[in-house]
């Protein structure tokens, strides 16, 4: 081995040292940014991931967490591990009409926003019946009855695995913090511009340089008051 090549060796040993340490204790913004960072230094910076991956699976999934399985998910050299490891995921697929959020999960890890928001509008009508599926959108005295368990685990998918822009759940804090007034949170998520409302679906952004929120839409909700409904669920006040 040359001198070259051991400074090469030993700088790359310290920065992924460094990245190492930096996921473990710095603030989650840093966290983040040293998962994007260790995916992208081949298999020392892999190995990183996957050990931390494995020393939270005890805890509550969070953003870090979700990041690093999506890292881990999307790099083929990691799939085998995933497959041992976390067959499922790492948010379980709570429910309690036995739906099949899979799919959801599937489309959010690979961040096609666009599937997984049409997946979600698709569960959303079928926590809600049969008739719900047959006509295709909601009214809100169905919203009221979804069950606590299935609409936590389509928002902590969302929320996981789009290092927290969106779910329902901050949706609902852009809404509580407007006092309610949908007027101006339809400009706060990007889906009105001044007086026109955002056309879908080629007005919207489906990437994470979409609004805080942004995502998933309300296609299905039969007017505001679905919405309101939505947002006040007991969902959101259950641990």
């Amino acid at each position: 081995m040359t001198d070259s090549t051991r400074t090469s060796v030993s700088t790359e040993n310290r920065e992924i040292e460094e990245l190492q340490q930096q996921l473990l204790t710095a603030s989650e913004k840093k966290q983040l940014q040293a998962i994007d960072r260790l995916s992208g230094l081949g298999e020392p910076g892999l190995t990183v991931l996957k050990e931390f991956l494995q020393g939270g699976r005890d805890r509550e999934p969070n953003l870090v967490l979700g990041k690093t399985y999506q890292c881990l998910y999307q790099n083929p050299l990691t799939q085998d591990f995933l497959l041992a490891h976390f067959p499922h995921g790492i948010v379980p697929f709570n429910s309690e009409l036995n739906i099949d959020y899979k799919p959801l999960q599937q489309a959010l890890l690979t961040q096609d926003f666009q599937t997984a928001d049409r997946i979600t509008l698709q569960k959303l009508c079928e926590l809600a019946g049969e008739a719900a599926i047959e006509r295709k959108w909601l009214y809100f005295s169905e919203v009221d009855k979804f069950p606590i368990a299935d609409l936590q685990t389509i928002d902590r998918l969302w929320l996981l695995h789009s290092e927290g822009k969106f779910g329902f759940s901050v949706q609902r804090e852009i809404w509580l913090s407007n006092r309610k007034d949908f007027s101006k949170v339809w400009s706060k998520i990007g889906w009105k511009a001044e007086k026109n409302w955002t056309r879908y679906p080629n007005e919207f952004t489906w990437d994470l340089s979409a609004p805080k929120g942004h995502l998933p839409l309300s296609n299905q909700l039969r007017g505001v008051r679905a919405f309101a409904s939505l947002l006040s669920h007991p969902a959101w006040s259950t641990p």
